[in-house]
C-alpha cells in the first residue's frame, strides 16, 4: 500500500465519518479497526440510538451519508425538560422555518449507512478486522505494523478508538476524569400514545431519565429509546428486574405521558463518567470523539461533539494541503487544537454542571431548579442559546456543519 495521507485507528461512528469526509475531499485514508464488520452490522435492534443534531446532520448529507439514511431518522421537533414530574418545565420548540433540532437514529442504521458510504468512497481503504501491534510516530511520518505483519505508513495518525484510547495513552496525554457513580440503562420501548417528535429529559435525584423519539416500527407501533440513569449501587437490582416490573417502573417515571409501554429491545448498561484530554494533538497525531472527550449523555451531545471534531479537522487538513502543507504539519495540528479545545471543554463543563445541579437533593435545590427552568422559558436570548447548543451551532462553524463543501 502506498503511503497514506491519514491513518485512522478506530472505525466507529466518528472514525468512519472522518474517513469518508477526508476521502471525499481527495485525501487518502486508511481506517484500521479491530471489530468484525459482519458482527457489528448483524440484523437486530440492540436498543442503542443516537441523536444527530441538525448541524452534524448537514455534514452527513454533504458527504453522501445522509441519502443512505433517508426515512430512518425521527425528527426531534421539541425537547421538554422538567424536574421530576413537576408542572414547571422548559420546552424547546424551533420555529417552522428552522426545522427540527436533530434526528434520532438507531445506531445500527447509522453504522450500516456509514459502512455502505465508506465502501463506495474512492481513496478510503478499510482494514477490518485488523489490530495494530506497533505504532511509531516521528517527525518523518507514521508507521503502523498490524498483528498479521502488514505495515501501513502515513503522514498523520488519528486516534478514534473511544474512551480507553490506547493511542492517547501511548502519547502520554493527561486526562481529567471522574466517575459519576451512576449507570445508564439503555433500552427501547413501544408505547400507547404518539411522542409527536418530542424528546423528554426528566430529572430525578437518582439521575436523568430521557425518552427519545424513534420512527414508528414495522407494525406501526410508536417507539422511543430510553436512557435511564440510576445510582451504581442500585443498577444490578434494576437491571435484574423482570420485563414487566421494568416496564411498570418506566411508566411510573414517565408519569404515564405515553401510556402503557413495552420493551422491544434487549437491555444494556454502561457506567457514566467524564473525561477530557489536556490536549488533543501530539507529533503527527490528532484525537477525535471519545478519545478526546467523554461527557454525560444528559444533553445527547456525545457523538455530536465527535462530529464537530470531524468537521473542524477535515477543514483544517483540506485547506492546509491545498497550500502544499503536509497533513501532519505542526501548524495544522495547532489550528485544530485551538479550534476544538474551547468548544469541547465548554460543552463538557455545561453538561457536567447540569448533571450536578439536577442531582442535588432537598427542597431548596428543587425550588432553585424550578425557578431556573421558568426563567429560561421566559428569557428569549438565553433559551435561544440553549437551542443553538442542541443544534450544534455554537462557536465558529466549520463549513461541513453548514452543509457546504470545503
Amino acid at each position: 500500500m502506498d503511503r497514506q495521507d491519514v491513518i485512522i485507528l478506530g472505525g466507529g461512528l466518528v472514525g468512519l465519518t472522518l474517513g469518508i469526509a477526508l476521502a471525499r475531499h481527495h485525501i487518502s485514508v486508511t481506517v484500521i479497526d479491530p471489530a468484525d464488520p459482519g458482527k457489528m452490522l448483524a440484523t437486530g435492534f440492540d436498543g442503542r440510538a443516537s441523536a444527530v443534531a441538525s448541524a452534524p446532520w448537514r455534514m452527513l448529507e454533504a458527504i453522501g451519508v445522509g441519502a443512505l439514511l433517508a426515512g430512518k431518522g425521527c425528527p426531534i421537533e421539541a425537547i421538554k425538560v422538567q424536574d421530576g414530574l413537576s408542572p414547571e418545565s422548559l420546552m424547546f420548540e424551533p420555529s417552522a422555518d428552522d426545522g427540527a433540532l436533530g434526528l434520532m437514529f438507531e445506531n445500527r442504521d447509522l453504522r450500516l449507512a456509514l459502512d455502505r458510504a465508506a465502501r463506495a468512497t474512492t481513496g478510503l481503504s478499510l482494514l477490518r478486522p485488523a489490530r495494530p501491534a506497533e505504532v511509531r510516530r516521528d517527525l518523518d511520518g507514521v508507521r503502523v505494523t498490524l498483528a498479521d505483519g502488514a505495515v501501513v505508513t502515513g503522514s498523520l495518525l488519528i486516534g478514534a478508538e473511544g474512551r480507553q484510547s490506547p493511542t492517547r495513552e501511548a502519547a502520554g496525554i493527561n486526562v481529567a476524569r471522574w466517575s459519576y457513580r451512576h449507570v445508564a440503562m439503555i433500552a427501547s420501548i413501544a408505547h400507547e400514545k404518539p411522542h409527536r417528535g418530542t424528546a423528554y429529559e426528566i430529572f430525578y435525584p437518582a439521575g436523568p431519565f430521557a425518552v427519545l423519539p424513534l420512527i414508528d416500527g414495522p407494525a406501526s407501533e410508536h417507539r422511543s429509546a430510553l436512557v435511564w440513569t440510576v445510582d451504581e449501587k442500585h443498577a444490578p437490582a434494576m437491571l435484574g428486574l423482570p420485563d414487566r416490573a421494568y416496564q411498570a417502573e418506566a411508566e411510573k417515571r414517565m408519569g404515564g405521558m405515553l401510556g402503557a409501554v413495552r420493551l422491544i429491545s434487549p437491555r444494556s448498561s454502561y457506567p457514566l463518567g467524564f473525561h477530557h484530554a489536556a490536549r488533543i494533538t501530539d507529533t503527527r497525531l490528532a484525537l477525535v470523539g471519545d478519545a478526546a472527550h467523554g461527557i454525560h449523555p444528559i444533553a445527547g451531545q456525545g457523538v455530536n461533539l465527535g462530529y464537530r471534531d470531524v468537521a473542524a479537522l477535515t477543514e483544517v487538513l483540506v485547506e492546509g494541503m491545498r497550500l502544499g502543507l503536509d497533513p501532519g504539519d505542526a501548524q495544522l495540528l495547532a489550528r485544530y487544537q485551538r479550534w476544538r479545545s474551547l468548544d469541547s471543554f465548554m460543552v463538557a463543563a455545561s453538561t457536567d454542571g447540569l448533571t450536578r445541579l439536577f442531582g442535588l437533593p432537598g427542597r431548596t435545590a428543587r425550588t432553585v431548579r424550578r425557578i431556573g427552568l421558568g426563567a429560561v422559558q421566559r428569557l428569549g436570548p438565553l433559551k435561544g442559546r440553549f437551542m443553538a447548543e442542541a443544534r450544534g451551532e455554537t462557536g465558529k462553524l466549520p463549513r461541513l456543519l453548514q452543509g457546504l463543501a470545503i
